[in-house]
């Protein structure tokens, strides 16, 4: 199994519902995503799947997350738009895009900070 990780990042504003403390108010992050897949085979360049592929379905799911108010948007209605949950929308929408008999999304990590990040996994 060959594992594939691409870097990429968005800056939005929220606010955590259901939450008492500093983070309940309005503020922002500069939020780094980390989007792992597992490929079975190789193509005839020798690749799993072309990081260009990966880079593009990553931030076009991201242009709709960036520099806007989270609590605002539809994936987050309801919903607390906190780290975990902004990954696991990520892992749904990159893998409703992704997958196929090779490829599969395996993990979507989630960095507010330098010091904290949430992942998640289908299992």
């Amino acid at each position: 199994m060959y594992h594939l990780m691409i870097k990429t990042h968005f800056a939005a504003a929220h606010n955590l519902i259901n939450y008492q403390g500093d983070c309940e108010n309005l503020h922002g992050h500069n939020w780094l995503v980390e989007v792992t897949v597992s490929a079975k085979t190789l193509d005839n360049a020798g690749l799993g799947v072309d990081f260009k592929i990966l880079k593009k379905e990553a931030n076009a799911i991201l242009d709709e997350l960036d520099h806007k108010y989270l609590n605002d948007l539809a994936p987050f209605q309801g919903v607390s738009p906190s780290s975990e949950n902004i990954c696991r929308y990520l892992f749904e929408s990159l893998s409703a895009k992704l997958n196929d008999a090779n490829i599969q999304v395996e993990r979507v990590n989630v960095w507010e900070s330098e010091n904290a990040c949430a992942s998640y996994t289908q299992d």
